[in-house]
Formats: C-alpha cells, sequence, structure tokens
C-alpha cells in the first residue's frame, strides 16, 4: 500500500503541471491499482516476470557506491509509466523499471520505433 501511495503522489506532483484538467489522488491511486491488478506480474511491454521482492529494498547508499552493477540487481522492478488515455487523461501501465527509464517520456509507438530501429542497426553489424 505505501508503494502505491508514493507511486501516485510523485505522479500526481507531475502530472499537474501538465494537464489542464482535475486530477487527484484518489484517481491515481484507482488507476496504478487497475494496473497492477490487470497485468502487474509481468512487464507491460516486453513481458519480463517482474520481481515485486524488490519493491522497497532500493538503498541510495549501496547504489553511491555500487553504482550500475548495483543499479542493475534492480531491472526487474516494478514501476508505473504514463500511457495516454483515449480521452487524454494519463491512464498508467507497470513494467520493469529498466524498460521505464529506456523508454522515458516516448509514446509507445515511439518507443516501439525506437526498439525496432536499435534491432535493425544490431542486426547490420
Amino acid at each position: 500500500m505505501r508503494w502505491l501511495r508514493r507511486k501516485a503522489a510523485t505522479h500526481l506532483r507531475r502530472d499537474r503541471k501538465r494537464v489542464d484538467h482535475a486530477i487527484s489522488g484518489e484517481e491515481y491511486r484507482k488507476a496504478i491499482h487497475a494496473a497492477v491488478c490487470d497485468h502487474g506480474t509481468h512487464d507491460y511491454y516486453t513481458g519480463e516476470k517482474l520481481d515485486w521482492s524488490l519493491i522497497s529494498t532500493y538503498d541510495n547508499a549501496k547504489s553511491k557506491a555500487g553504482r550500475s552493477e548495483y543499479k542493475a540487481q534492480f531491472a526487474l522492478l516494478p514501476t508505473v509509466d504514463h500511457v495516454s488515455g483515449e480521452d487524454g487523461r494519463y491512464d498508467f501501465v507497470i513494467c520493469a523499471w529498466r524498460t521505464n527509464d529506456a523508454k522515458n517520456d516516448l509514446s509507445y509507438e515511439q518507443f516501439v520505433a525506437l526498439c525496432r530501429r536499435v534491432i535493425e542497426h544490431a542486426d547490420q553489424a
């Protein structure tokens, strides 16, 4: 429950600066909870199984010392990604932290196009 509240609060703070309609913490908690219930066992984009045991285990001090090797251990940490809903409001999907880092602010279509370009380039090498 703590994870859900933190994720909703983080997205709410950021989105209040981006949208022109009212949004609430309750609305975001419900939408994120629905995303977890719908497909929270696997990364929405890659199908990889998510590791929910990693929730609330990240340690900033260890991250600073271990750098990318430490962060790599959290690749399958479940996190929340924005997707554009049909009504112009945000909706959410659950994906791995690594995937969310790679996708960043890209739309689904832009992300898939980028992945295809990466594969095409790798196949040419």
